[in-house]
């Protein structure tokens, strides 16, 4: 119940309009800071009643994940000038301790009000930080010419589309090529058909909780969700998941997952994909 309350308050969240400059310097100081260890930095940007979140918990920012220096391989943050809100991917895969780190973070009048990470690390859900990186490498997430972004509804609805699927078979997810998505490391491929991507899906799931970062600039949607059944699990415990779409021409390009468990052992060690 504590989940949802939470959950379902984080989701509320609004913040009035704020320039790509401001949220662009943010997460440039966040990656800065995660690599150093020095959380201060981001308490300085941060309100005085800052929530901090770490795989859907109330975390303390002092000796948390951002206070761990980290080696860096990759990042990519995108940045939603309409909730003044960011989001950032991290891979750290010659890190010591490997991780894949999704973090959203939302503003009002320049003070970091959220931040929430999905923090994944070995035994979580299919978990491989070098095939995370090795995939993303293959993949092209330039800026989007103008006259060629979608609209902020319809990045919106292809990524909610994919989530609504999960729970009736009715709905269609414009998907097209490559036809897979990097799930936890692994590539988890559907089948091209024309410029159709057809995926195995569950018809029974619904995926509550969710809290979105929009991109038209870069053509991308994140949605942190509660994943419910993946972690072995009831719904009581849904496993803190991200999902960060690419969207082309209406048509989901390219995906990344992150899902954090929630029970011991649900991660398969990162040597099993799923279909769905």
């Amino acid at each position: 119940m504590l989940y949802s309350i939470v959950l379902v308050c984080l989701a509320a969240t609004v913040s009035a309009d704020c320039s790509r400059e401001f949220l662009q310097n943010a997460t440039d100081k966040y990656v800065a800071a995660q690599s150093a260890g020095q959380s201060a930095t981001i308490s300085a940007l941060a309100t005085s009643n800052l929530t901090y979140m770490e795989n859907a918990k109330a975390a303390n920012i002092k000796n948390g994940t951002l206070s761990q220096p980290i080696k860096i391989d990759f990042n990519r943050s995108v940045h939603d000038t309409v909730q003044c809100a960011t989001f950032t991917e991290l891979i750290a895969s010659t890190n010591a301790k490997p991780y894949v780190i999704h973090t959203r973070m939302v503003f009002t009048d320049q003070k970091a009000t959220l931040i929430e990470s999905i923090v994944t690390q070995k035994g979580d859900w299919l978990f491989n930080a070098t095939g995370t990186l090795t995939l993303n490498a293959q993949e092209k997430w330039d800026p989007i010419p103008k006259d060629r972004q979608d609209t902020r509804a319809v990045i919106k609805a292809v990524g909610d589309s994919y989530f609504d699927r999960f729970g009736n078979t009715s709905v269609r997810v414009p998907w097209g090529p490559p036809c897979y998505r990097l799930e936890g490391g692994l590539a988890a491929r559907g089948n091209l058909t024309g410029d159709n991507c057809v995926m195995e899906w569950p018809s029974t799931i619904h995926i509550p909780y969710r809290r979105y970062v929009i991109d038209e600039q870069m053509g991308v949607v994140d949605i942190f969700v509660g994943f419910p059944g993946l972690d072995r699990t009831q719904g009581q415990n849904p496993m803190p998941d991200s999902h960060v779409f690419r969207v082309e021409n209406g048509k989901i390009r390219y995906l990344h997952t992150a899902s954090a468990c929630v029970k011991a052992g649900c991660g398969l060690n990162g040597t099993l994909g799923m279909r769905y």
